[in-house]
């Protein structure tokens, strides 16, 4: 099923399935693995709530069939856990992305998206998604959790690996890697804050904060804490780095929405903030959230799904459900949003903690680009970009474009 085609336009798998039967088993390898798959909007919503799909990969790791030497830090993440420890887990990081928090970031946001489009703007072409897409979110999420700057293209080239790279062993690998250099990372803020080197909250990052909340009893071991740093890490960059980049390319393939936002955002940024929920729903930049496993039975309609099974949801097919959306197929920067939403960041207790964050990099991202690459086009033909190889992830490798440069 995840083949080359899939990847370069899945929906149309998504509309075949989502046709025969929004819940089904289907083959997902050449070695003959299979899982379930939903593709349908109302039954993807119910099973992002339903408790008896479960996510806790230490209690059903067996069911994946082959030999995994899951990473720690993957194997204990909180998107890999259950209430209640999932429930404590997220409570220790949600500050770092209430509402508050994100708007006291967003000039720092400005400042790299300034210092991004100034090296690229004279250039009059560029990468997009390697040159801006990538280096905007890594730099803010490695400085929100004080990770130093000659660790942070290592810790990247790992992080795509993770999602690009067919070999299991590989992504393993990769997986360990971010581990290892999160957890000296830890170990050596532990050892500050421990010895009296440093005070509670001296840096005033992410990494800080988790440290100060287990040192005044919050029950969160150091493993935990390696956990949450390597989501926040992996996760506070993907995500954004391919919504920015769907985003544009969505808007090079409807030139007269391009025209028309661009002309709209030069005097007022804010008409682009109901055109990010499009943009999300239209290409979600995660395509499949990560694995639940069944409890027990459970009936979507007619279909049930027995015990012990894999369940992937896929986000991206529930957003371009015609049962739910008018023309779903369609870019629409006008569209009325449905009283329920799109699911681009799940829904219910493991709704995207970032999601905030996500949301503000990208409408400071979008409003420079629209603003300061002036008459922006691809810079090769849409069949030949190339998308990464991820089920999970849906996004760009590279975006060649070109546009005026401004003139003196």
């Amino acid at each position: 099923m995840f083949d080359a085609d899939f990847h370069r336009d899945p929906y149309r798998v998504y509309d075949r399935l989502r046709g025969q039967e929004p819940v089904q088993r289907v083959k997902v390898s050449s070695r003959g693995h299979h899982t379930w798959l939903i593709t349908g909007y109302a039954q993807a919503r119910a099973a992002l709530t339903d408790p008896r799909l479960s996510r806790d990969t230490r209690r059903f790791g067996h069911l994946f069939g082959d030999r995994r030497d899951i990473a720690p830090a993957l194997r204990d993440s909180m998107l890999a856990t259950d209430p209640p420890d999932h429930t404590r887990l997220r409570r220790l990081a949600a500050p770092a992305f209430t509402a508050s928090a994100v708007d006291r970031l967003r000039p720092r946001i400005q400042q790299i998206t300034d210092q991004l489009l100034g090296a690229i703007a004279p250039k009059g072409a560029a990468d997009l998604i390697n040159e801006f897409a990538v280096p905007l979110p890594v730099t803010v999420i490695c400085e929100l959790l004080g990770v130093p700057e000659h660790d942070r293209p290592q810790l990247r080239r790992w992080s795509n690996a993770l999602f690009t790279t067919a070999d299991a062993a590989t992504r393993d690998q990769a997986a360990h890697h971010i581990n290892d250099t999160m957890a000296v990372l830890v170990a050596h803020r532990l050892h500050r804050f421990e010895t009296g080197a440093a005070h509670q909250g001296e840096d005033g990052d992410l990494l800080d904060a988790l440290i100060t909340a287990r040192a005044n009893g919050d029950l969160l071991n150091q493993q935990e804490l390696v956990s949450l740093a390597v989501l926040l890490l992996i996760a506070g960059h993907e995500t954004t780095t391919n919504l920015i980049g769907n985003a544009v390319l969505a808007l090079l393939l409807h030139p007269a929405q391009h025209t028309a936002i661009a002309d709209h955002t030069v005097s007022d940024s804010d008409g682009l903030v109901p055109a990010i929920e499009e943009f999300l729903r239209y290409d979600s930049p995660l395509g499949i959230a990560t694995v639940r496993f069944t409890t027990c039975p459970v009936a979507f309609g007619p279909v049930t799904i027995p015990a012990e099974q894999i369940v992937m949801i896929s986000l991206g097919a529930a957003n371009r459900d015609p049962a739910h959306f008018t023309d779903p197929s369609a870019l629409d920067l006008t569209r009325t949003r449905p009283r329920q939403g799109h699911l681009a960041f799940g829904h219910g207790p493991h709704y995207c903690l970032g999601s905030g964050l996500a949301r503000t990099e990208a409408h400071i991202a979008l409003t420079g680009i629209l603003r300061h690459l002036p008459h922006l086009h691809l810079d090769t033909r849409p069949q030949q970009l190339a998308w990464r190889p991820s089920r999970m992830m849906r996004g760009l490798l590279t975006l060649p474009v070109r546009w005026q440069p401004h003139t003196r």
